[in-house]
């Protein structure tokens, strides 16, 4: 029998005792199962951020996973707690944009708005629905409940809204997306956007975030530049990234998501390569 895998994600962080509450309330319904600790990093209250992390890691676990999910800046409102039937995997958390664009790549069936209580605990916290609601109703699919129990099915959820890629006049026009533990800038951006541009490996970009202007060089990987230096390339998730080779791209150039990034090539300028 394929055991039962259960990822869980937040913004908790590992100091306090908030995701081993909701472990506990897990195994206490369902003792078998095998919970991933997906992140507990996920910047604090920042929804699109735990999207990002989610939808990069998501893809690579067994079909039937069940995600929970928890970066929820609206506990306690009216906002609704949802359960996500994709193609491949369930996604349990709030109604807020943070399991959509994982869900979105695999194809959704189904949204569940979470109304019935036999499923979630007796007694509910305003502030921490990941131990009270999204903890249990994960831990019951993952025994085998079906979706459909745990509410009704609903049109109206909440999906992030991100800055479209434009291209045009031999420029790309993207949004930074996720900036990693190492620093480096992930950008919506992805191959085939650069090769409408004829962008290919080894040519110098010109590369504008803020006020800022980098000549900065396409490569394969890091240890194609000597320590110090800046870089772009497509990253492990498949999106442009902009780093500096065991450094900290981010932090120099005082980058966050959201910030608008453009892209094109400089051609005066031919990038030399170090031995």
């Amino acid at each position: 029998m394929k055991k039962q895998i259960l990822g869980l994600l937040s913004d908790f962080g590992t100091k306090d005792g908030y995701v081993a509450a909701m472990k506990g309330v897990i195994y206490e319904i369902s003792g078998s199962i095998t919970i991933v600790d997906v992140s507990h990093g996920i910047a604090k209250q920042d929804v699109r951020n735990g999207a990002f992390v989610l939808a990069t890691a998501a893809p690579f676990f067994p079909d039937g996973t069940v995600f929970v999910c928890v970066v929820d800046p609206g506990v306690g409102t009216k906002r609704k707690g949802i359960v996500v039937e994709g193609d491949r995997h369930l996604y349990v958390g709030p109604d807020n944009g943070i399991l959509m664009l994982a869900a979105q790549h695999e194809g959704i069936q189904h949204v569940y708005d979470i109304t019935n209580t036999a499923y979630i605990r007796d007694e509910i916290s305003f502030t921490f629905h990941g131990r009270d609601i999204f903890a249990p109703v994960g831990a019951h699919l993952s025994k085998g409940i079906k979706p459909e129990e745990i509410g009704q099915e609903i049109m109206d959820y909440i999906v992030l809204s991100q800055a479209k890629v434009i291209i045009e006049f031999q420029q790309i026009s993207g949004e930074v997306i996720h900036v990693d533990g190492f620093g480096n800038i992930i950008t919506n951006v992805i191959l085939e956007d650069l090769k409408q541009i004829r962008v290919k490996f080894d040519d110098l970009l010109k590369i504008q975030i803020k006020t800022q202007v980098l000549n900065v060089c396409f490569l394969e990987t890091y240890g194609k530049t000597k320590p110090g230096e800046f870089l772009s390339l497509i990253g492990s998730s498949g999106f442009f990234e902009i780093a500096i080779n065991q450094g900290n791209a981010a932090l120099k150039l005082n980058v966050s998501t959201g910030d608008i990034i453009t892209i094109s090539r400089n051609s005066s300028s031919p990038y030399k390569k170090h031995a």
